[in-house]
């Protein structure tokens, strides 16, 4: 998960805190997210277990605890249902205080720790150390955008928008099969995955939203193919 973007540690923080100022304006956490069957409780639950999930992997980078980020995919699962339901200003204030207990740790990460292999699960390999930070920065500009009010990717840094849709392209290539399609941006960024048969037009952030949520809005295509569901 090569990034190219520099330091990205230093922007999970203000990111974090744009997404806390939005989800404290909520006027209803019970609300529909942008994830399918979640509603805004959930996902701003699911990121403070991501949070405390990263904390444990970090953990097990530098202290050799061997805990993985989740105890089962069941029990990740159970902790958001758990959790979603619960008053707004218990779930900004699990976000808040999860968000600050990883900032404290993530700075421990170093290049010692950097090819160590984590998993997520017991058993199921998830990623190397020097990766935590740009997951975690992954998930809360994505989320921030999944709580539907108001953020959109077009707030995110153009340089961060094209290491997220890299991330992406880099997933599509990894399918058996891979899909053929070349995205392209007025700027002049091209992505090709597969043979590249399928042409796809828009801003970078109207491509991520298309690659990570399967939004069209400021996406042109002919046709608009369709992306393999279950990424």
């Amino acid at each position: 998960m090569a990034t190219g973007i520099p330091d990205v540690l230093a922007r999970v923080t203000p990111h974090t805190d744009r997404l806390l100022a939005t989800a404290r304006a909520l006027d209803d956490a019970a609300a529909p997210s942008l994830c399918e069957g979640w509603t805004r409780g959930h996902v701003l639950t699911h990121l403070a277990r991501n949070a405390d999930g990263l904390s444990a992997l970090v953990r097990s980078a530098v202290d050799g605890t061997g805990e993985t980020m989740y105890a089962s995919p069941q029990a990740r699962d159970d902790d958001i249902e758990a959790g979603a339901a619960r008053p707004l200003h218990e779930l900004v204030a699990d976000v808040e205080a999860s968000a600050g207990s990883l900032a404290q740790v993530l700075p421990r990460l170093g290049p010692g720790h950097a090819e160590q292999r984590l998993e997520r699960t017991p058993g199921e390999f998830l990623v190397k150390a020097k990766n935590i930070p740009f997951m975690r920065l992954r998930e809360v500009v994505y989320h921030h955008v999944d709580l539907d009010a108001g953020f959109t990717f077009a707030g995110v840094e153009p340089d961060l928008l094209r290491a997220f849709i890299a991330e992406e392209v880099r997933r599509l290539r990894a399918l058996d099969p891979a899909p053929d399609l070349t995205l392209r941006t007025p700027e002049g960024d091209e992505w090709t995955v597969g043979v590249g048969t399928a042409s796809v037009t828009g801003s970078p952030a109207a491509l991520l939203a298309w690659l990570a949520r399967g939004l069209t809005g400021g996406v042109a295509g002919d046709p608009l193919p369709r992306l393999p569901k279950g990424r």
